[in-house]
């Protein structure tokens, strides 16, 4: 009896490991970005003092972690330095540390941060963007591969968008005020395969997606969700298949995909956001120049720390063209909506959209497709549920004991969708069209990162700290 019980511990303990070093969770919000994970076996209850399997000190950032080969990959900033961090996925133990020294300061908005976008990693390593530097990429062992030098970037709240890795390439989308563009290197060497510029789109901080509708005829796409179009480019050439235009207040949210059909959602408005710039003039204008200075706009108590994103062309002021753009920024169809695209190409016909679903919905938390659920979470910790064969309004409610700010997008396993609120309280839900609340666990510490998931275990990252939670055998 004895020995059974110890093969069978061995046994379990094999496939326990086994199960953790196929652990992969790639890019930002997992595979393709879905926020989806296929493992079984994840905790219920967790917090720093239960199920709790390590806690890893990390520098500050607002990057989501990674989990590729048995390593947790993250980025953080000290001072003018960048930082890449590997951490052994099993213990917690840092394996490797890389800096860079920022090329120049960006100056950005407080809630953004120099290390804001997430790493993508594959078993040749981990590749990394900094907007104070660019695109850089280690091997596993921490080891240098190549660097692409990019920016300065003209983005008022800071750069975010995550890269992607598919087909060999690295994919990165870089949104902002002036010159937005959509670039592919070569995952091996770095070097340049396309760019594609994007005239005309405003700023933005939604990570791609590679879509590769089933029949394959359209071919593989990324597609790219701006502040006011949802795009489509040939993955392997950058060439612009199809459009649509849509609303949103500056797009955050990745799109999901499922077999032929997209789904997105934004935050917009019926109505213009700001007043009309005659009557902004005649409160603030005081030199009469028919432009607002910084100093000037300065003044106003709600929107003065926002100069300079009103302020498209960086000239220290603002001009009545540049105030109409922020005034309409979130006009046109916003909400969830569900694209059938087909083998379209330029701008999509009406037919294309099934459905909409004109609410205000989550401003930066994605939205997440899981078991034939559409689910959507926002500020207050309210949470959506629609058909997404529909658009029917499925369940709409709220995590009572967690209803702070949301940045943190969902991510849903083993029939579990977790929701991470600023607060530290980490919500699981019964999956479902009724979810159900079947937990709040209260991690103590602020969560501005996406969790990562993988092998059953949740690893969530917070101001000062990564935690592995997970169940024990």
């Amino acid at each position: 009896m004895i020995r059974l019980r110890n093969a069978t511990w061995a046994i379990s303990f094999v496939l326990a490991g086994a199960g953790l070093a196929q652990a992969q969770w790639p890019q930002f919000r997992g595979p393709n970005g879905s926020g989806v994970d296929a493992s079984t076996g994840y905790p219920l209850s967790f917090s720093p003092s239960k199920n709790a399997v390590w806690k890893a000190k990390v520098p500050y950032g607002q990057s989501s972690p990674v989990v590729v080969g048995g390593q947790v990959y993250l980025t953080a900033s000290e001072g003018d330095l960048l930082l890449t961090i590997s951490l052994d996925a099993k213990t917690g133990r840092e394996r490797w540390r890389r800096e860079i020294r920022r090329a120049r300061p960006h100056e950005a908005y407080r809630a953004n941060d120099p290390a804001s976008p997430t790493p993508a990693a594959d078993e040749e390593g981990v590749v990394v963007f900094f907007p104070d530097f660019g695109l850089a990429a280690y091997t596993p062992e921490g080891k240098d591969r190549w660097t692409v030098p990019l920016g300065p970037f003209r983005n008022f709240y800071g750069m975010a968008a995550s890269p992607v890795l598919k087909g060999g390439l690295v994919l990165l989308l870089c949104d902002q005020q002036k010159g937005s563009f959509l670039l592919a290197v070569d995952r091996k060497t770095g070097d340049k395969k396309w760019r594609t510029e994007r005239p005309g789109a405003d700023i933005g901080w939604a990570t791609p997606m590679v879509f590769e509708p089933k029949g394959g005829g359209a071919g593989a796409q990324l597609i790219v969700l701006g502040s006011t179009r949802l795009d489509s480019y040939a993955l392997e050439t950058g060439e612009q298949r199809w459009w649509m235009p849509v609303g949103s207040s500056g797009s955050m949210g990745t799109v999901v995909a499922s077999s032929d059909t997209l789904f997105v959602s934004t935050l917009g408005s019926t109505e213009p956001g700001l007043p009309t710039f005659e009557s902004v003039l005649e409160k603030y204008d005081t030199d009469k120049n028919s432009q607002l200075s910084r100093a000037e706009f300065l003044t106003d108590k709600d929107m003065g720390e926002h100069f300079g994103w009103i302020d498209a062309e960086s000239d220290g002021a603002i001009t009545a063209d540049e105030w109409e753009i922020a005034r309409n920024l979130g006009m046109g169809e916003f909400g969830a909506i569900a694209v059938r695209p087909g083998e379209a190409r330029g701008k999509l016909a009406e037919g294309a959209v099934l459905w909409r679903f004109k609410r205000n919905l989550p401003y930066i938390p994605a939205p997440l497709l899981y078991d034939g659920v559409f689910y959507l979470v926002k500020d207050g910790g309210i949470i959506t549920t629609l058909d997404p064969r529909t658009g029917q309004l499925l369940k709409q409610g709220r995590t009572e004991k967690a209803v702070g700010e949301y940045y943190a997008s969902p991510v849903a396993a083993d029939h579990k969708v977790i929701l991470a609120s600023v607060d530290g309280k980490v919500t699981v839900l019964k999956a479902g069209a009724q979810w159900e609340v079947l937990g709040v666990n209260d991690i103590g510490e602020a969560i501005r990162s996406t969790p990562a998931l993988g092998g059953g275990r949740i690893y969530v990252r917070t101001e000062g700290s990564v935690y592995c939670f997970g169940a024990k055998p």
